[in-house]
């Protein structure tokens, strides 16, 4: 069995075995984050219905002038304002694979902080 070399393919490994006991409902949708080498991506999820319910990303940001880490906390605080419009309080975190530290994490806080629980 040929083992994962490259980063993205460890990546994806990693997602893989987080996907396995990660899942989002109608309830509590899955909040998840994608990070490329420019931008920052994140999405509602309902697993069950196979629907994305919200979707925010630096791509939308107005001031693109600012740190990565700021842009991600504004990330989360307006996909959270979104998902509350939607009725959405509760969802469950899916990392993607990526370290939870830096733009993760700073998309979590600012996540928690526009009132979304997880």
């Amino acid at each position: 069995m040929k083992s994962a070399n490259t980063k993205s393919e460890k990546r994806i490994r990693r997602h893989k075995k987080i996907r396995s006991s990660v899942s989002g409902s109608a309830e509590k949708p899955r909040l998840s984050v994608f990070k490329s080498n420019k931008h920052l991506y994140a999405q509602l999820i309902d697993d069950d219905s196979q629907k994305t319910l919200a979707v925010f990303s630096s791509l939308n940001l107005k001031d693109s002038k600012k740190k990565i880490s700021e842009q991600a906390i504004e990330i989360g605080k307006e996909l959270a304002k979104i998902a509350k419009a939607k009725g959405v309080t509760k969802v469950v975190f899916d990392r993607g694979g990526f370290v939870y530290q830096g733009k993760i994490k700073a998309l979590a806080d600012g996540a928690r902080e526009g009132g979304l629980i997880f």
